[in-house]
């Protein structure tokens, strides 16, 4: 039975990825960082409605800022395939927390690499890269594009990424590096913007709210469904080679249309609902990410199948149906 181990367990991807993972027979072994409160609302289910999860999931104590910790994990669990998935992954934030970022989200990578180089070398390491290192670089974005983060989060995983490519050339390492563009879900974190649409529109909708208050409008982004994207991740770690792969549907949406979408689906017009503040706007925007994923195409047979508009009705379903009780 294949093993694999999994940081960021409890995040939207990590837990997309971890049903992904049992329905294909692995041991599925997960980081979970210790607070005085549960944040696994995305996994918990998996513990009572998979069959195979009770025998073959695993929750481990650790922290991607506390290298023996994952030197320990890595040691004890001996895994065969280990995904990288987690991150302090808010763009804003990243500006209030940039030490705490750079910490756990360029140098936590490092620290899990270090563990595998000492202790389980034989296994493939999948590093979660992102969009956001292409910052300022002109759309579409390639893996051959060049880099241009604007932000702290992006800077980090800029470094994350360039670690992983050097570990797999210096210590012929099974190392890949995903570069995944915006990819969305109803198990997406209540901060992110989509997220934070598709609860408002639903909120309001059932008369529960009365305002959505968003930033920048007019960013342009590539989303993409993410339990189709975990399934790219996989498909990395089975290729023979390592290499570096972009994930994304290849069109842009901006938060605007996200927006008119979402309210358009249940019958508002979102300018009758949503005020802007500029509190929400980064000190140094992105003001377009879109992909060319042909490289994924080509190599790992992936194609996305659900774009941004399909995404912002599946998302406002789920909220609908969540604040109804249904």
């Amino acid at each position: 039975m294949p093993r694999a181990f999994i940081t960021g367990i409890t995040g939207q991807d990590g837990s997309y990825l971890a049903e992904l993972l049992l329905d294909k027979g692995y041991d599925v072994h997960g980081l979970v960082r210790r607070s005085s409160s549960f944040n696994r609302g995305r996994i918990d289910g998996l513990r009572t409605s998979h069959p195979r999860a009770a025998d073959a999931l695993h929750l481990h104590y650790g922290d991607m800022t506390d290298g023996v910790s994952l030197v320990n994990l890595v040691a004890a669990v001996r895994p065969d395939e280990i995904y990288n998935l987690a991150a302090q992954s808010h763009v804003k934030v990243s500006f209030e927390m940039p030490e705490y970022t750079a910490s756990a989200d360029a140098i936590g990578p490092v620290r899990l690499l270090e563990a595998m180089r000492a202790s389980a070398p034989q296994a493939r390491f999948y590093q979660a890269s992102t969009s956001e290192m292409f910052g300022a670089s002109q759309p579409p974005q390639s893996e051959s594009t060049a880099f241009y983060p604007r932000s702290p989060y992006g800077a980090a995983k800029l470094y994350a990424h360039w670690m992983t490519v050097n570990y797999r050339e210096a210590y012929g390492l099974h190392a890949v590096s995903g570069i995944l563009f915006n990819h969305e879900s109803p198990r997406r974190g209540e901060s992110f913007v989509t997220r934070k649409i598709t609860r408002g529109v639903a909120q309001i909708k059932l008369g529960q709210q009365e305002r959505l208050v968003l930033g920048n409008l007019d960013a342009v982004r590539d989303w993409g469904f993410a339990r189709e994207y975990v399934e790219g991740m996989w498909l990395m770690l089975q290729q023979d080679e390592p290499d570096t792969y972009v994930l994304g549907t290849g069109a842009g949406f901006s938060v605007r249309q996200f927006c008119e979408t979402a309210f358009s689906h249940v019958g508002l017009d979102w300018q009758d609902h949503v005020d802007h503040d500029d509190r929400y706007e980064r000190p140094t925007e992105v003001d377009a990410l879109i992909a060319d994923p042909s490289k994924a195409t080509e190599k790992l047979g992936w194609t996305a199948t659900t774009h941004a508009a399909d995404l912002a009705r599946l998302m406002v379903d789920a909220d609908l149906a969540l604040f109804s009780g249904r």
